[in-house]
């Protein structure tokens, strides 16, 4: 009978309770003796009344009345409420109701009197609310003067529309909201400052203040710039209100307002620079622009340091768009990006400007800003430069494409000439880092005034990604050169392959030296620049075979070079903490890898080419890929104790499961590579560290290709073949196992069962005799027992499973019979009630699991 529920989990609930009992018990006796020493009359009445030990969660004792109810067990009496407190909430309730009396007369009495007696009671009620706040500002009730002072305000709304209605209905609808805009600004700054207590007026002055400018502009029929300078106007006085105004919910409404329309009307001027088609008409943005930038500027020089951050930003960036606006206009899109980038350059010249220190980091971080959107509108052209040769994949050795590399690519002229200032671009930008690079010191010394503390900590750092930045920017504007100089697809591979050799040159010096960003970089451009070169040389059989000779010599030269560095770098890294020193030892062995797999990749491709010259169909093809691992294991013995070695015996693993899948169509075929990997694995497997992985590999390869050399040769009986085989093997098994006693009974006999056992079963299951399956059943029950009665694991489970699967094929007519007599809605009710047993003694279920494990791993 099950307990449920179990014992153990029963025992940790009543634990549980236990405790929390507990420490319900410690809280009430500590809260019993809190009210006794309240209740008993202390000798002398002390200052404060001493806090009992937790005193925190129930709050400070207060007057005590006898305890005549339980109303608050956990805590001691409320306070009783003050006589201002009630005071206060009835004078709003008050107000309120007041409130909704007038705007229940408003809407139910209106249609009965005319404009002008609704305009008088609108202008009563206004006058009354604006009073009242004086009144209870001065009875100490800011609270209930508040509300009304809301009020008030969207009573003075509701009179400018009265006022438009009743007096002047003939005048424009947009320039009568400008003229209460600002009377109405003026009154709510006049009424904030008259009653200085109130917090909300003055927000809503500055709020209305935004209004006039611009609807005056919009009643006027005004173009873009006079809006433009409308809403830098509006932004000048929010700027000079958060930095001189009263208050902090004034300054930062202010500042939210000038955020608001300072951008808007820079954004306004940034459209007319970019679309002026002459230099005369980008004069007037530009002019905005730089009045724009002033603003940011002067409100930056007392903001806080973010905001100065930004502001400084904001204003970097419109001086750039100002000056560089002028200067291209008329000028193609394309080229407009150099000027804009050759202003954001001359910007930094402002760090030696007598300049608060947020401000200069604002100008730095508007020219990172400019340069950052140059490089991003060069990137298109690099992306098709090192994508569109992925084309070249579906017509392999088509022969030279027509247009050169253009044609290679894909990408038709124009579209390129269209592009032509990204090559400039990107190596400019790529001189500049390197020029940072080389003058780091310099550098930090002319942007001093400039750098936050701590900077200076963080130079090599710095230092670093301006190297790294430079090797990637200079690489790219040298990979999409030759499309943009439309050279033919021959010129276009050779400076492909020149480029690479060359960043994996970079790569290599400096890596030799430290394990820096400069290296990692180059060396990560070189593999995208492979990859890219590689694919764009499939359009030509000499071209392929060029590349890919090539970029094997220059991956293995490379892996020389690092794999000789690699006991002098581990020696020059810097001491690390455990955790730090242990991934920069990985990516050393990883950086001596990558180009070590390269060449093997490189390689695989080179033994194909070959087979495709000869003429080979896929299958016949897939020995010559062989020749791959064959290499690497040779390698692999001479690379031993080094950590590239591992890495390119995985690879040329990887190319041995290529020249399976290229066999899988032939079955005499792909015995033959099974049986040529098998010999692979062996001769891996005579070195001692490779022979616990490479051993069972050998085997299991050699037992698949006689399997599949007899299942090719049409064999109808393999146990003909295959009990010569087992019987010796056995018996050496037999043989290991009495000297030595510990060894697995895999080792010993699973290859021997195995080599029968399996090709029997699946003739077995071909098989239309009972013959055959009996006698496979009876020895696999044999070998079964055998298993259990010795303790062998080999046995029991490959006796077991071949025991359970012949069954099965032998049961399988019967059961398909009785499941298609059954009702349908029997099987789905059977799993179902299956799973409900299983679930209600899932514990027991789990216990049993596991002592089977436990009971199969304790057998040889």
């Amino acid at each position: 009978m099950e307990h449920v529920p179990p014992p153990a989990e029963e025992l940790a609930l009543l634990d549980r309770e236990l405790a929390r009992l507990d420490a319900r018990r410690s809280q009430l006796l500590v809260r019993r003796a809190w009210l006794l020493s309240v209740l008993t009359p202390p000798v002398a009445r002390p200052a404060a009344p001493p806090a009992p030990p937790f005193a925190a969660p129930f709050g400070p004792p207060s007057p005590v009345r006898p305890p005549a109810s339980f109303a608050a067990p956990f805590g001691p009496p409320a306070a009783p409420v003050g006589t201002r407190g009630a005071q206060n909430v009835l004078l709003t309730l008050g107000g309120l109701l007041l409130t909704i009396a007038a705007v229940a007369f408003t809407l139910v009495s209106w249609g009965h009197m005319g404009i002008g007696g609704r305009s008088a009671v609108l202008g009563v009620v206004t006058v009354a609310t604006l009073s009242a706040p004086a009144v209870l500002l001065r009875r100490g009730l800011p609270a209930t003067a508040e509300s009304l002072a809301a009020l008030a305000s969207v009573l003075m709304v509701l009179d400018a529309y009265a006022m438009h209605r009743v007096v002047v209905p003939q005048a424009d609808g947009r320039g009568f909201a400008a003229a209460a805009a600002a009377v109405l600004a003026v009154l709510w700054g006049a009424y904030g400052l008259l009653l200085d207590r109130l917090r909300l007026p003055l927000p809503l002055a500055v709020m209305s203040a935004q209004l006039p400018l611009l609807l005056w502009a919009w009643a006027a029929g005004a173009g873009a710039t006079v809006f433009g300078w409308a809403l830098l106007v509006t932004a000048a006085s929010d700027c000079a209100i958060a930095v001189w105004g009263k208050g902090v919910a004034v300054r930062v409404t202010a500042c939210v307002c000038c955020w608001a329309t300072g951008l808007l009307g820079l954004l306004v001027a940034l459209a007319q620079s970019v679309s002026a088609d002459a230099a005369p008409a980008a004069l007037a943005p530009g002019v905005l622009l730089l009045v724009g930038a002033l603003i940011a500027v002067s409100g930056a020089w007392r903001a806080p340091a973010g905001l100065a951050v930004a502001g400084g930003l904001v204003a970097g960036l419109c001086g750039v768009a100002a000056v560089g606006g002028v200067l291209r206009a008329g000028v193609a899109w394309g080229w407009s990006v150099p000027v804009y980038l050759l202003c954001g350059v001359v910007l930094l010249m402002a760090v030696r400007a007598p300049l608060p220190r947020p401000v200069g980091q604002g100008l730095v971080w508007a020219s990172s800003t400019v340069t950052v959107g140059a490089v991003l509108a060069a990137a298109p052209p690099v992306g098709l430069s090192l994508m569109g040769a992925a084309s070249q994949m579906a017509r392999v050795w088509s022969g030279a494409p027509g247009g050169g590399v253009r044609g290679a690519l894909g990408v038709e002229g124009p579209a390129w000439s269209q592009m032509a200032a990204a090559p400039v671009v990107l190596l400019v930008v790529a001189g500049l880092l390197g020029a940072a690079y080389r003058s780091w010191a310099w550098l930090v010394r002319v942007a001093g005034p400039v750098l936050s503390p701590g900077a200076t900590g963080r130079g090599a750092a710095g230092r670093g990604a301006a190297g790294a930045g430079a090797v990637a920017l200079g690489w790219a504007g040298l990979t999409v050169l030759p499309a943009m100089l439309g050279v033919s697809y021959a010129a276009a591979v050779s400076v492909q392959l020149t480029l690479v050799a060359g960043v994996f040159a970079v790569a290599v010096r400096g890596l030799r030296r430290r394990m820096d960003g400069v290296g990692l970089t180059a060396l990560v451009c070189g593999l995208v620049g492979a990859v890219s070169t590689g694919m764009l040389s499939l359009a030509a059989e000499a071209a392929t075979y060029a590349a890919f000779a090539v970029l094997l010599v220059v991956f293995g030269g490379a892996a020389v070079l690092l794999g000789g560095a690699a006991v002098p770098a581990a020696r020059t890294l810097p001491p690390l903490p455990y955790g730090q020193a242990s991934r920069s030892v990985g990516t050393l062995q990883i950086v001596q890898a990558v180009p070590a797999c390269g060449a093997v990749v490189c390689g695989m491709v080179l033994a194909r080419a070959v087979g495709a010259s000869l003429g080979l169909s896929a299958h016949q093809a897939a020995p010559v890929m062989l020749v791959v691992p064959a290499v690497t294991v040779l390698l692999g013995a001479r690379l031993r104790g080094l950590p590239s070695a591992l890495p390119v015996e995985l690879t040329g693993a990887v190319a041995g499961l290529v020249a399976v899948g290229m066999a899988v169509t032939d079955r005499p075929f792909l015995a033959l590579v099974l049986a040529l990997c098998g010999v692979l694995a062996a001769g891996t497997a005579v070195r001692a560290e490779r022979r616990p992985v490479a051993g069972y590999l050998a085997m299991t390869l050699f037992v698949l290709a006689a399997w599949l050399r007899l299942s090719a040769s049409g064999v109808s009986a393999p146990e003909a073949y295959t009990l010569p085989v087992t019987v010796p093997a056995l018996a050496v098994g037999t043989l290991r196992r009495r000297r030595d006693p510990e060894a697995s009974s895999w080792t010993a006999y699973g290859a021997g069962l195995a080599a029968t056992l399996v090709p029997s079963l699946f003739t077995a299951w071909a098989d239309p005799h009972w013959v055959r399956p009996l006698l496979l059943g009876v020895a696999a029950l044999v070998i079964t027992l055998s298993g259990a009665r010795l303790r062998l694991q080999a046995l029991l489970l490959l006796g077991g499973a071949v025991l359970a699967l012949d069954a099965l094929h032998e049961l399988a007519p019967y059961v398909v019979q009785v499941v298609g007599a059954l009702p349908r809605w029997l099987p789905p009710a059977l799993a179902g009630v299956l799973l409900l047993v299983v679930g209600a003694t899932y514990e027991q279920r789990l216990r049993d699991a596991r002592r089977l494990k436990d009971a199969l791993g304790r057998m040889r």
